[in-house]
């Protein structure tokens, strides 16, 4: 069996979206989440889990199947709708070694799994077995400003039967935004949620594999551009990477940016940080789009690693 994680790690990701919905608000409209007072799109953490969520499902074979699972999905109810999360919990014998050992998400990201009343967890508070996850993200948000804009059309069929008026639909969108996330691996959570180096190598394809494999209509036009994980030999993080790094749009505005071809990735910020805690630094690893181009101090770099800091 693969090791538990024992070193803290963290990681900023990036990825860019094409006239499409990043992360829509169900109450209101639907349309992209949106801090107006720096223009910038907001996509929350709880739907880039969503999106490894299901590339484990889809892809890497957890789906209920040969004691692999994914514990935070839709199971159907014997009446024919969807199960709560007490039924959910009931399909592991309360158990919640059986949920970790067959779940890889209740391993990464942590789950709270409710119990009936009065009934006491073998772990966590009463009612309910509650694992922290070791993997967090903070709220991605987008490195240049955009806007919302907004699209009208027809739908296939009538508004009402009999009727020859067709429905209109409404659809929000950006024209274009490179979106950031933070993230942090808790050594301290894997120890209790157990979860694993090989659980590690799952999370960073998800990331990176998931994000493309968003090809719904709202999403289609999602491509990962930049992974970095860094890997600490003490429990110690720089945080704020995201922040760290800016975009390069030479003389164009960034509202205008359409592309990756029309901007780099200022990383000096990010790497002078990096060089002033490189001896807290175990390793370094990055992937990135063949068409992304990064800068430091000004001048075009191909990689970011830790013999060269």
């Amino acid at each position: 069996m693969s090791e538990i994680i024992n070193k803290r790690s963290e990681i900023l990701f990036l990825y860019d979206i094409e006239n499409a919905n990043p992360n829509g608000d169900p109450l209101n409209e639907n349309r992209p989440r949106f801090d107006t007072e720096d223009s910038t799109v907001l996509v929350t953490d709880v739907r880039l889990k969503r999106t490894i969520r299901d590339y484990w499902f889809e892809y890497k074979g957890f789906n209920g199947q040969n004691g692999k699972d994914i514990f935070v999905r839709e199971t159907p109810a014997s009446d024919g709708g969807k199960n709560d999360g007490i039924e959910r919990v009931k399909m592991f014998d309360t158990n919640s070694k059986e949920i970790l050992e067959q779940c890889i998400d209740a391993r990464v990201f942590g789950m709270v799994g409710p119990l009936k009343q009065k009934t006491k967890a073998k772990s966590g508070e009463e009612g309910a077995i509650t694992y922290i996850g070791p993997v967090q993200f903070q709220m991605g948000r987008s490195l240049n400003k955009t806007e919302i804009v907004e699209e009208q059309g027809t739908g296939a069929f009538a508004s009402k039967a009999g009727k020859g008026q067709d429905t209109f639909r409404t659809e929000y969108k950006v024209p274009y935004a490179v979106i950031g996330f933070n993230g942090i691996i808790n050594e301290k959570s894997a120890k209790y949620s157990k979860m694993t180096e090989e659980d590690k190598e799952l999370l960073k394809e998800g990331i990176w594999e998931g994000t493309k494999s968003l090809i719904s209509r709202s999403k289609f036009g999602q491509t990962p551009l930049f992974l970095l994980v860094i890997d600490y030999k003490e429990p110690f993080y720089i945080g704020s990477l995201r922040q760290r790094i800016k975009l390069d749009t030479g003389e164009m505005n960034e509202m205008q940016i359409r592309n990756v071809k029309d901007y780099k990735i200022d990383v000096t910020e990010l790497i002078d940080e990096l060089k002033a805690n490189k001896n807290k630094i175990e390793n370094i690893e990055l992937k990135t789009d063949s068409r992304l181009q990064m800068i430091y101090k000004g001048e075009l770099i191909t990689k970011i690693s830790k013999d060269e800091l």
